[in-house]
C-alpha cells in the first residue's frame, strides 16, 4: 500500500467560456463512489436547465478506482479528457463535474476534448492541495508528570499529537508511521520508567 498521496482540502467551483458554451467545472473531496455520485447529483439539481454534465472521479490511496462520463457528449471528448486531467495533477478522493451550458457553436471532437480537459487543468490548477499519510494511532496512558515529557519528544520527532484526555492518568493520542511504532514504544517506556501504557490501532490516511 502506498504511504501517501494527495487530495484538495476544500470545494473549488470554476467557470470557462469557449465560443459563446460556458463550462463550469467543481472539484469536490469525496472518500466513496456514493460520495462522489452524491456531488454529481448536487450539480445537475442545481443546473436542471445544462445540456450536458459530464464527470470524472479517482478514488483511493492508489487510485484505484477511476469512473468518467462523457454524459451525451461525443464518445471519449469529455469524460476520458476530464480524468486525464486528474491524474496528471496526482489527485486521488477527487471528483470533478463539468457542466455545459451550450452557446450554439459546435466546438467538433478535438475542440470538445481540448476544452472539457482545460475545464479541469483550471480547476485544479487553483485547488488546495493536502497531502494524505499512513499513521498509526497510539492511545499512550501516562500519569501527569511523565505525559508532557511524552508529549514534547513525541513532538520534535515529528508525530502528530491529538487531543488529550485527563482523568486519573493522561490519555495522550499520538500519531507515527507505521516503522515509527518500535520506537515509540521505546520512548515511552524510557520516559516514564516502563510505567507507561501504548495501545496501537489500525493504519488509516490523515491529512499531514
Amino acid at each position: 500500500m502506498l504511504a501517501r498521496y494527495e487530495t484538495i482540502s476544500s470545494r473549488v467551483e470554476t467557470e470557462l467560456e469557449v465560443s459563446r458554451s460556458r463550462f463550469l467545472t467543481v472539484l469536490d473531496r469525496v472518500e466513496t463512489e456514493a460520495e462522489a455520485r452524491a456531488v454529481i447529483a448536487g450539480v445537475r439539481d442545481a443546473h436542471p436547465r445544462a445540456r450536458h454534465h459530464c464527470t470524472a472521479f479517482v478514488l483511493g490511496p492508489d487510485s484505484r478506482v477511476q469512473r468518467c462520463s462523457d454524459d451525451g457528449e461525443p464518445s471519449g471528448t469529455a469524460g476520458m479528457p476530464m480524468l486525464d486531467a486528474l491524474t496528471a495533477a496526482g489527485f486521488s478522493d477527487v471528483v470533478a463535474v463539468v457542466t455545459r451550458y451550450f452557446g450554439g457553436v459546435l466546438l467538433g471532437a478535438a475542440g470538445l476534448t481540448r476544452t472539457y480537459r482545460a475545464a479541469v487543468a483550471g480547476a485544479v490548477a487553483q485547488a488546495p492541495r493536502v497531502l494524505r499519510v499512513l499513521r498509526v494511532e497510539a492511545q499512550v496512558v501516562a500519569d501527569y508528570r511523565c505525559a508532557p515529557q511524552i508529549e514534547a519528544e513525541a513532538r520534535r520527532r515529528g508525530w502528530a499529537v491529538g487531543p488529550a484526555e485527563y482523568g486519573e492518568a493522561v490519555t495522550l493520542h499520538l500519531y507515527a508511521a507505521p516503522q515509527e511504532c518500535d520506537a515509540m514504544s521505546a520512548v515511552v517506556s524510557e520516559l516514564s520508567a516502563g510505567r507507561s501504557t501504548v495501545e496501537f490501532g489500525e493504519s488509516q490516511f490523515v491529512d499531514a
